[in-house]
């Protein structure tokens, strides 16, 4: 593994740095660095940008939109977007029904979805989890009979993340509830989130927020036509599709822009001895943490470079397990330093320190981040099996 980058390498660096830092509205990337973006509409009008600079979607394949770069330059582009705090292409869109549509989907319906997908003009969201049906997503009851030209679909999704906001929803759908194996009988259906029969209910999470939601589907009729591939062979699209939004995860550049922004926060803290910073203690989680980012980047590297064969990785899930926790161990830090000043709720005309009213938000959300993509538990059980040979 070469650590250093290729001349060329180097420029398309500096090519995507440039780029990120000129053509997204600088408000933007401020409300994206403090945590505090407007949704939907700073997500919306940084993914037409980046569509409109040919680049919101590169992981695509090239005749839909996509760009024929190496692993590097994907890491590079990924690195250079977060360093420059600018929000990610919504990965509903870019990350998971595009390529399942580009993969699988029929022309008819490449042409339909794709550069909508692509552009933000249709929101999707991720209909896949059930009350009954998380980690053993295959026991899913939400069904879709055929009548006709369309499927009758009646069921409940859960835990549907920003469907408040979605245009459509890609959805795991049961259409043969007596096939042998329970896998075996599931179907992937795009669905108009203004059809007549779905009702969504918002879901108030523990840090005060509105991000996820219920999704209710009665009697919903949905055209034969939205089925992407084939009947009965949703389950290989869904296992295709989570591939992809495992990807990422590892968040190194997310987590060291916000470790840098704690250590800057610690500076300007005063205690009887200098700063905080100056705390043998507070300098020692700061170090630690540091230490642990870079272990984790130059992991990633080392699946990037060995990213060539298109074989999974078992490494990604070191990736996933070791950055959803130093993500949770950054959001702790920021919250400590924080204080009580974490418990009260921001008031712009009595201070300015909003970053403190968000820490404790940003330490609950983040408390899913060892669950979602993969619970820890089971990239514990695929290190042991992949990696370790036990």
């Amino acid at each position: 593994m070469h650590l250093a980058l290729t001349p060329e390498e180097a420029d398309f660096r500096d090519e995507m740095r440039t780029l990120f830092t000129t053509k997204i509205p600088k408000e933007i990337r401020e409300r994206s660095a403090a945590g505090n973006l407007n949704f939907p509409d700073d997500i919306v009008t940084t993914m037409r940008i980046l569509n409109e600079e040919g680049i919101a979607v590169p992981n695509w394949p090239v005749a839909d939109g996509g760009k024929d770069w190496t692993p590097v330059q994907r890491h590079i582009w990924q690195d250079q977007m977060n360093l420059a705090a600018v929000p990610e292409p919504l990965a509903f869109n870019a990350a998971m029904v595009g390529p399942v549509i580009a993969q699988f989907g029929s022309q008819e319906i490449k042409d339909r979805f794709l550069p909508a997908t692509a552009n933000l003009d249709i929101w999707w969201c991720q209909g896949f989890s059930e009350p009954e049906a998380g980690s053993d997503l295959a026991s899913l009851k939400t069904k879709a009979v055929r009548d006709g030209d369309h499927y009758i679909v009646n069921g409940q999704k859960t835990w549907t993340t920003l469907a408040q906001y979605a245009d459509w929803i890609f959805c795991l759908v049961r259409t043969d509830p007596d096939a042998p194996k329970k896998q075996a009988g599931i179907s992937f259906l795009l669905i108009d989130m203004n059809s007549e029969g779905i009702e969504r209910r918002p879901i108030q999470l523990i840090d005060g927020g509105h991000e996820v939601n219920e999704v209710w589907f009665t009697d919903v009729r949905v055209p034969v036509e939205n089925l992407v591939g084939e009947e009965n062979a949703g389950w290989s699209y869904a296992k295709f599709l989570l591939s992809n939004e495992r990807g990422g995860i590892a968040r190194v550049s997310y987590n060291k822009i916000r470790l840098a922004r704690a250590k800057e926060i610690a500076a300007s803290i005063p205690t009887p001895n200098g700063s905080l910073l100056d705390d043998p203690f507070t300098r020692a989680r700061f170090v630690e943490l540091e230490n642990a980012l870079l272990a984790l980047e130059l992991t990633q590297l080392r699946v990037v470079a060995s990213d060539g064969d298109g074989k999974p990785n078992p490494v990604s899930s070191v990736l996933k397990l070791r950055g959803s926790e130093l993500t949770q161990e950054v959001t702790e830090l920021m919250t400590d330093l924080a204080g009580t000043d974490a418990l009260t709720v921001f008031d712009p005309a009595l201070d300015d320190a909003e970053w403190a009213h968000l820490a404790m938000p940003t330490y609950l959300n983040t408390r899913k981040v060892s669950i979602y993509g993969g619970s820890s538990e089971v990239q514990r059980t695929i290190i042991a099996s992949g990696i370790l040979g036990l």
